[in-house]
């Protein structure tokens, strides 16, 4: 399947949040500069993209460093450089998946290190706070709320590497499967 742009022309794709590198055949963004790193600014100031230019959006892991408050915003800027039509996937860490490891004694969905923190409620806390960066907790359903309040049409549940959107694509930077949740917006 070869993938399109919904309205035709060259595919357009974001990678929100890539981290100190970026990835080639991506728009990459992120607060800070690096390698490969296109943009580099806050999504709390505004993307310096054009409203309605992108085709799809991924976003691994970076959206619990923003504060709760400003959650529907930087969704909300992420769904304004979407075309109609378009899609943001996000990649999050699964509060409720964390929350079973810890209820079954599972210490070893935990990725803390025993140097680190013994105690399994320790590595929890540690996990879904990862280190203290985490400053935002997500579930399935409190994802779905954020990104309908955000103006997203249609929110679909999906599982590592798959996409109920038009871009097969928008899979290819998925990492983390076992914290992980996946959930997709369209604009």
């Amino acid at each position: 399947m070869t993938e399109g742009s919904v309205t035709g022309g060259q595919i357009r794709r974001l990678n929100w949040g890539c981290g100190a590198e970026g990835e080639p055949g991506w728009i990459n963004s992120d607060q800070k500069e690096g390698p490969g790193v296109d943009i580099s600014c806050d999504i709390r100031e505004g993307l310096p993209l054009q409203t309605d230019s992108i085709d799809y959006a991924v976003s691994i892991h970076a959206l619990p460093e923003i504060p709760y408050p400003e959650l529907v915003p930087a969704l909300t800027e992420l769904h304004r450089v979407l075309k109609p039509g378009g899609v943001l996937r996000l990649a999050l860490p699964d509060l409720d998946r964390a929350i079973d490891a810890y209820r079954r004694g599972d210490d070893s969905y935990f990725l803390v290190p025993d140097d680190e923190v013994r105690s399994l409620g320790g590595k929890l806390i540690v996990q879904v706070t990862w280190y203290g960066y985490s400053r935002s907790l997500f579930t399935r359903d409190f994802t779905a709320e954020l990104l309908g309040k955000a103006g997203f049409r249609q929110v679909d549940q999906v599982d590592y590497r798959t996409t109920k959107s038009p871009f097969p694509g928008i899979t290819e930077l998925d990492n983390r499967e076992g914290e992980s949740l996946f959930i997709e917006g369209t604009k």
